[in-house]
């Protein structure tokens, strides 16, 4: 006769002797074990609440199982292997884009990463400080499906970072807000008033943003980082054009913050500033 099945009790159970004997291993208090595997401090009591029954989510297993190198079915105690294969779900993935398809997926992250600090890079202007005439002028006429998913994403996140629990770091190039003032490089086609408009915007919008949303710029002649955001310790996904890369790995996700972190350190204009060096800029 098959064995029954364990029921959630049963699972929260296994799933806390196993994390208590995770804690043990390591000699970790609980905010340094939350911290080593990307995770809530309260979350963690919750799960070792002996009178609980709450169990994680599959990218918390995910998490904890790939920070401490162990199979999601032990952690559950479905296993008495901590290696067994095939439990951990992928460290990189390929989410493509290009038809306003991702958008979606991308809203959902945000939505995921409520309540951590969200590091981005834009790969031209940041989403959610285009204007309806940036977003036309760079995503045309002619792919009205892409432009409207733009439109959508762009209102999305101006809704999100106006919530009070935002906590979002942009950092930039001080040289392409320098081209769009000038009209040189890829915004050569779009007009002087556009521009202007579209700098007012930002200003604008940063300055009543801030401190929820801020926004750094470097110098674009001594870095470099590729388009990217970084959803908290959950994930990172960087742009390739056509697809995003996502990054579930814990130590590929503190590299790529840790390389964030450094363009912040060497910013030439800071966030409480920005909105004043933008509206000085000069239009041409």
């Amino acid at each position: 006769m098959a064995r029954p099945a364990p029921d959630k009790r049963q699972i929260a159970e296994s799933f806390r002797a196993r994390l208590i004997q995770l804690l043990e291993r390591q000699s970790l208090t609980l905010s340094g074990f939350a911290k080593r595997c990307g995770l809530d401090r309260s979350a963690l009591s919750q799960f070792l609440d002996k009178d609980g029954t709450r169990l994680p989510r599959a990218e918390t297993l995910s998490a904890i199982a790939i920070t401490e190198s162990v199979s999601v079915d032990w952690l559950l105690g479905l296993s008495q292997s901590e290696n067994a294969l095939g439990e951990v779900a992928p460290q990189v993935g390929i989410e493509l884009s290009g038809n306003g398809a991702h958008e979606p997926k991308l809203a959902e992250w945000h939505r995921e990463a409520i309540g951590y600090k969200i590091r981005y890079v834009p790969a031209t202007v940041p989403d959610l400080l285009r204007t309806d005439a940036l977003l036309r002028y760079e995503f045309g006429e002619a792919q009205p499906a892409l432009l409207d998913a733009k439109s959508d994403q762009t209102k999305s996140q101006l809704d999100y970072s106006r919530r009070p629990e935002t906590d979002m770091e942009v950092v930039m190039p001080r040289q392409r807000l320098e081209d769009l003032a000038s009209g040189s490089g890829i915004w050569g086609g779009l007009s002087r008033g556009e521009r202007e408009a579209q700098l007012l915007y930002m200003a604008d919008l940063l300055e009543e943003l801030y401190p929820t949303f801020r926004l750094f710029l470097y110098d674009g002649r001594q870095h470099f980082c590729a388009p990217l955001t970084i959803f908290g310790p959950k994930r990172a996904a960087i742009y390739l054009g056509s697809m995003y890369m996502v990054v579930h790995s814990v130590d590929q996700i503190r590299a790529l913050t840790a390389r964030f972190d450094h363009l912040i350190r060497v910013c030439e204009v800071g966030a409480d500033r920005v909105h004043e060096h933008i509206a000085a800029l000069q239009i041409h």
